[in-house]
């Protein structure tokens, strides 16, 4: 996987807690996430699963994604998930070199 910007959420389970992020390395900060070494709300709730990803050209234009997604409801990420995800099965594997 080509090391571009990307929005992403992960999640403790299906339907379960949810957390959206931002970064420059998807697997790596994934990783980071699956492992608990990022201390804060993914490892106070067990979210280690990813389940939806969108890479972006620019950081600019992630984080403007990042910020949208972010002020939309649950039902909305919900919706983006499961169009994307429809088994929420952890798409790690996907991006994982």
């Amino acid at each position: 996987m080509t090391k571009l910007p990307a929005v992403y959420i992960m999640a403790s389970g299906r339907n379960g807690t949810l957390y959206t992020g931002v970064t420059s390395d998807l697997p790596s900060r994934v990783w980071q996430h699956r492992e608990g070494l990022v201390e804060g709300f993914t490892k106070r709730y067990g979210c280690n699963r990813l389940v939806w990803f969108e890479q972006h050209e620019t950081m600019e234009s992630a984080i403007l994604r990042e910020k949208q997604i972010k002020a939309g409801n649950r039902k909305a990420k919900m919706k983006l998930i499961e169009a994307y995800n429809p088994r929420w099965r952890d798409m790690f594997e996907d991006i994982a070199q």
